[in-house]
């Protein structure tokens, strides 16, 4: 683990990202000791500071700490957050304030790996995720309503919980972001209030629109989502996984478009990608 360049696992309490989660984070898959996707990352990050007024750490730096604390990870998982510093007590930031930076590596999860071939199950969640459009899509820190909504059950069998807003629209899963499909057509839910627009679920859009289907952004209720063919939720480490059941509707796993998912990991996933973008 990398603090601010110092090997050590100690930040100071003064710090806004305890204090308040005054800050953002990026999760990157790690292949052979390259980060996937990475450029991708680091855009959002920039884009996140940028939202909530943080002085973005340089980036070349950034990549120099990731490829250190990556080089020697054949797969796993790497985390960067960035907080806004310690500066002073109280809402209002200080002027004077310097980012904390946080890179570091963890195993990569033990999730099956017929989760991807025949599909997992989903539930729906009771809690919902408050309307702020200035923090919708970013990844910022503060992360309680997806740590109530994933507390909601410990089957083993469900591997995903769906998140709604206060409205009842689909926004997204505890973990990942929703797409339905219908035929040609992919739907993902619009995220201009809340929720966070994943880096796979980029991926996703532009995979999809290469092989002919017509995506788009747009609200969606639970009824919609049962109603669809097929269902798939992504993130940066999942890839992509078909939805086998959501509550009591069951889809055709069989069925799921295999260039779709192949061409998601693929480009997600493969070191070529990885070492360009």
């Amino acid at each position: 683990m990398l603090i601010n360049g110092q090997a050590q696992d100690l930040l100071s309490v003064s710090d806004r990202g305890l204090q308040y989660g005054d800050g953002l984070f990026e999760t990157l898959a790690v292949i052979d000791g390259v980060p996937a996707l990475l450029d991708r990352h680091l855009q959002r990050l920039q884009a996140g500071c940028q939202r909530l007024k943080i002085d973005c750490p340089d980036i070349g730096l950034i990549k120099q700490e990731i490829a250190l604390e990556a080089k020697a990870v054949v797969r796993g998982v790497l985390k960067v957050i960035i907080t806004r510093g310690s500066g002073g007590r109280g809402y209002n930031p200080a002027d004077a304030a310097q980012p904390s930076r946080i890179i570091y590596t963890a195993p990569w999860p033990e999730y099956p790996d017929n989760y991807r071939t025949e599909g997992v199950n989903l539930r729906l969640c009771r809690t919902r995720l408050g309307w702020n459009s200035q923090l919708a899509g970013i990844k910022h820190l503060n992360r309680l309503e997806q740590v109530l909504a994933r507390a909601e059950w410990r089957e083993t069998t469900i591997s995903e919980g769906v998140i709604l807003d206060t409205s009842g629209q689909v926004i997204e899963g505890t973990m990942s972001n929703i797409f339905a499909i219908n035929g040609s057509e992919i739907a993902t839910p619009k995220l201009d209030q809340c929720g966070v627009a994943g880096i796979m679920r980029g991926v996703v859009i532009e995979v999809a629109q290469s092989l002919g289907y017509q995506v788009s952004e747009q609200r969606i209720s639970v009824a919609q989502l049962k109603q669809a063919e097929q269902l798939c939720c992504t993130n940066s480490i999942i890839g992509i996984w078909p939805i086998r059941r959501f509550e009591d509707v069951h889809y055709a796993v069989g069925r799921f478009d295999q260039q779709l998912l192949e061409g998601v990991m693929a480009l997600g996933f493969s070191h070529e990608q990885a070492a360009s973008r």
